[in-house]
């Protein structure tokens, strides 16, 4: 490895393009860390802080991706084939105006200077900003994964790999985690739990159950039905607050009729109970006891005996 990078002001490099102090992408800045790589990105609109490179990339242009253009290939390694003879050929084609090639100038001054590699390689992580919701966890594609329970409303760094899922804390590790990639699963460490509920004492499964009970007998069946599906309660705070509050939305009289269907069709997912109000389902009967649906007899929908006369 070199001891300095000079990259240009992309964004998987740089988040923020600065004269003095530029804020670079934190992945990049993980990956030059690992390496022992200091990165002075080059000055925006100055390019001559990276001339060189931007030569090297013409002549690759000219040299090597010109004279492959009109061949066709069909597999990356027949591609980085053609490209490693014709590079091998570019390095050790002689200088016009000064001795040697590219291969020996770089055998004889860059080589020496370089630093050996790491012994173990960069994994690549994806940074992200997260909030911790009152269940104590916070979201990551789909699935949560559980902080100290002190930390509910505060914004969370989270450092998410392809085997583990980290949480810091104005940079200190609070939470890490096995990755799982099951989509509205918990991943909940016993520890984080706290002894009572004092950091959130207004959203108990009592209270949930006391506003579910105001609206109505099925809705606080629901909510029970909700909260127990659940290996800790707490893991289902978030759909039971999902479903009273689409009491605000639809009103709390439809509510309570779509949650009597719900109760009877033993569905506990805040999705389903949405989708039955927003397709108004509430307004339709029920499935009687011999299995037939009770369909009403006139509907809008159905053409008449005179259409077809």
């Amino acid at each position: 490895m070199p001891e300095i990078v000079v990259p240009d002001n992309l964004k998987s490099a740089v988040t923020h393009a600065h004269r003095y102090e530029p804020e670079l992408n934190a992945t990049y800045r993980e990956l030059a860390r690992h390496y022992r790589v200091a990165v002075i990105p080059a000055r925006a609109a100055r390019p001559r802080d990276k001339a060189k490179a931007e030569a090297g990339v013409q002549l690759v242009e000219r040299w090597i991706l010109a004279r492959i253009r009109n061949r066709t290939f069909f597999s990356l390694a027949e591609l980085n084939c053609a490209i490693g003879a014709l590079l091998v050929e570019l390095n050790n084609r002689p200088f016009k105006k000064l001795p040697g090639s590219r291969a020996s100038v770089f055998a004889a001054i860059d080589r020496p200077a370089l630093k050996a590699l790491p012994s173990v390689p960069f994994e690549y992580a994806d940074w992200k900003k997260v909030r911790v919701h009152i269940d104590y966890h916070i979201e990551f594609a789909r699935h949560y994964y559980s902080v100290p329970h002190a930390l509910v409303g505060k914004e969370l760094d989270a450092r998410v790999s392809a085997t583990t899922v980290e949480l810091f804390h104005r940079g200190m590790r609070v939470a890490s985690h096995i990755r799982s990639r099951r989509a509205g699963g918990f991943s909940t460490c016993p520890e984080h739990m706290p002894a009572s509920h004092r950091e959130y004492a207004k959203w108990t499964p009592e209270r949930l159950r006391e506003w579910a009970e105001r609206i109505g007998p099925a809705s606080a069946c629901v909510i029970s039905a909700i909260l127990a599906a659940r290996r800790h309660p707490q893991q289902g705070f978030r759909s039971a607050l999902g479903v009273l509050r689409l009491g605000k939305l639809y009103g709390n009289d439809r509510l309570e009729a779509v949650c009597q269907r719900a109760h009877a069709l033993h569905i506990t997912s805040f999705k389903s109970i949405e989708s039955m109000l927003k397709n108004n389902l509430d307004r339709s009967a029920l499935v009687d006891e011999l299995g037939t649906r009770q369909l009403p007899l006139v509907h809008e929908n159905i053409r008449g005996p005179e259409y077809y006369h």
